[in-house]
């Protein structure tokens, strides 16, 4: 069985790949596991001082896949487990003492696009779109954005891009400040590898003591992230949710 998320080392730095590419990467319980693991052992890693965090094929991440919604809230029990593991990867991303550097193309969709702002810094190919659709399907957005986002654009702006969910493309990322470089497709892995590269050569204590005090002792991330798991929990039981999913699915609606 192929692995959802591979992890190989580059000298200093730690490459995680989401790797279900017919898929756009998209989630399912399998990557979800696969990657919190992944990351979580390169955070761990002695030898790794950078980790950048990548997808393979066509799209860094697609969001949820919608064809597993079924399986992802048939108990309680279930909805419950998909919302932790959905939360813990972020925790693996911002808590972790490891700087860790996107490097997104294609698409970076609802869950993909949290990752993206749960990076440190962000290299984004210049085909890249971003986008929530939760308010549409009836989901509820989760990865701390809705701390993040009102932090880095303000109350309107954060929820204009969360309620109306529009396509922003890698251009209008970096105008809003939410990625840091915008490079030619197929140049985003190469650069942000020279990147994380660059950041490999500064201090690690230091560099690990400046994350902890931006991110990784922030009370309100933390009040912020429960709060979405619960809203996340009721959105994945209402009825109303799982009839625009179904809507939503090709050959539906």
């Amino acid at each position: 069985m192929t692995a959802t998320v591979t992890l190989h080392q580059d000298g200093a730095i730690s490459v995680v790949t989401l790797n279900r590419p017919e898929r756009l990467n998209a989630m399912n319980a399998d990557l979800l596991r696969d990657l919190h693991a992944q990351l979580e052992t390169a955070q761990a890693d002695p030898a790794t001082q950078v980790i950048v965090l990548t997808g393979a094929g066509r799209a860094f991440c697609a969001g949820d896949d919608l064809k597993d919604f079924g399986d992802q809230s048939d108990s309680p029990a279930t909805v419950a487990q998909t919302c932790e593991d959905i939360q813990r990867v972020t925790r693996a991303i911002m808590g972790g003492p490891k700087l860790v550097i996107g490097a997104v193309h294609g698409y970076a969709v609802g869950g993909g696009f949290e990752w993206v702002l749960n990076c440190d810094m962000v290299v984004a190919a210049d085909d890249l779109i971003a986008f929530f659709p939760e308010m549409q399907l009836g989901h509820f957005v989760t990865g701390g954005v809705t701390y993040l986002l009102p932090l880095a654009l303000g109350h309107q702006r954060a929820m204009e891009l969360m309620v109306l969910g529009e396509r922003q493309t890698a251009q209008r990322l970096l105008d809003l400040g939410l990625v840091n470089r915008v490079v030619p497709a197929g140049d985003a892995l190469p650069q942000a590898l020279a990147l994380a590269r660059t950041v490999a050569e500064r201090s690690p204590v230091a560099t690990r003591l400046l994350k902890k005090a931006l991110v990784g002792q922030s009370a309100a991330l933390a009040a912020a992230m429960e709060t979405e798991r619960q809203n996340a929990m009721t959105c994945f039981a209402n009825p109303d949710t799982a009839a625009r999913i179904a809507a939503s699915l090709p050959g539906k609606g």
